[in-house]
């Protein structure tokens, strides 16, 4: 493949991309979403968050993808999720504890 050929294939995917998300972005900008959709969305933060840790956390091959300063953040980012259940607090708690164990290890 020519590199005129990945570029345009790669900026074609790129734009079907953009438009898939740009369009019910605009289409719905200007009316209210029904009341199940809101509360599905709720969850929507907590689970991909979730769903990275789990996949740094498993690793590879069965071993463990941290290392000792980020177990600590991770913990602390469970306690404030469970305490608070703020996602925004969660991540707060959760980078702070991570480099403060980082400057200290």
């Amino acid at each position: 493949m020519s590199t005129a050929a990945a570029l345009a294939a790669v900026l074609t995917v790129g734009l079907i991309t953009y438009s898939a998300r740009a369009v019910p972005i605009l289409f719905l900008a200007d009316r209210p979403l029904p009341p199940p959709v809101e509360r599905a969305l709720r969850y929507v933060g907590p689970a991909v968050l979730s769903a990275l840790v789990i996949t740094l956390v498993a690793g590879g091959e069965g071993s463990s993808g941290i290392d000792g300063a980020e177990w600590i953040a991770l913990t602390v980012a469970v306690v404030a999720a469970a305490v608070t259940r703020n996602l925004i607090v969660t991540l707060a708690a959760g980078m702070g504890a991570l480099w403060l164990a980082d400057w200290m290890l």
